[in-house]
């Protein structure tokens, strides 16, 4: 029987309901793997697992419940080791990189934040900041629209200009939030996002995190964010791709 893993604690981990349900249909016992001082939140994993709604959810709240009276490190969801001691081998293997994480992420959080342009309100500020812009428009709408080469070469201009406003403004969003939080994490790229990155941040500060994000929005109102969070640290379970605060992480950064 292969063996679903949710995370990774310490063996002092306070222990948290033994009536939690896992995945699975009937939903698979919790129980705990302990080698050396660590220790894993596992239970069987059943065949044919996918990321259905329930499944989903009760991954989450079993980190939540494990979470909530100590670190722990989360694993995706998708966890899966062929056996048990396979997962005691990990965790021997592994065992100064967990103890150095859980140090780590103890008493933090993530946020993610996602942003994108809002079309109309970014347009918007490329004409008003574009002088040659405003220019080629005008003179288009007195010749009655322009030629198809005077088109196109304003859509040009337009595209470029929000191309490069997007990249000022992703800059702007992260350097805002870095200050209040421990470290952060940029997320793949995605079609449509201007910004996607994960921060880590202290519970205590969740509330000045959250403030700043709200100072943000205010000071870009063409830019929609969204925020996902409090959420387990699943994107600092690894130190490579989160640098600290202040400092920016990716693939063109110096270093997920």
């Amino acid at each position: 029987m292969s063996t679903y893993v949710y995370g990774i604690t310490a063996k002092s981990h306070p222990a948290f309901s033994e009536d939690l349900g896992g995945v699975g249909d009937p939903p698979r016992p919790v129980r705990i793997l302990e080698q050396g001082e660590l220790a894993a939140v596992v239970s069987d994993a059943p065949e044919g697992l996918r990321p259905k709604r329930r499944d989903l959810l009760a991954h989450q709240t079993v980190l939540a419940e494990a979470g909530a009276v100590g670190p722990v490190l989360p694993m995706r969801f998708g966890s899966v080791a062929p056996d048990d001691d396979t997962v005691t081998g990990v965790l021997a293997e592994r065992a100064d990189h967990y103890k150095e994480r859980l140090r780590a992420l103890e008493g933090k959080v993530e946020y993610n934040v996602k942003a994108v342009h809002q079309e109309e309100a970014v347009l918007h500020r490329v004409m008003s900041e574009n002088p040659e812009i405003r220019a080629l428009t005008e003179a288009n709408r007195k010749a009655g629209g322009g030629s198809y080469e005077q088109r196109l070469q304003l859509g040009e201009m337009v595209v470029a200009a929000v191309k490069a406003r997007e990249a000022e403004d992703a800059v702007e969003v992260q350097r805002a939030l870095e200050p209040v939080a421990a470290a952060v994490s940029v997320g793949p790229e995605s079609t449509g996002w201007l910004v996607n990155v994960s921060f880590l941040v202290d519970r205590d500060a969740a509330e000045p995190f959250l403030t700043e994000v709200e100072n943000v929005r205010k000071s870009h109102p063409h830019i929609e964010l969204r925020v996902n969070g409090p959420l387990p640290p699943y994107s600092f379970v690894e130190p490579g791709p989160a640098e600290p605060a202040g400092s920016t992480a990716g693939p063109d950064a110096a270093q997920e």
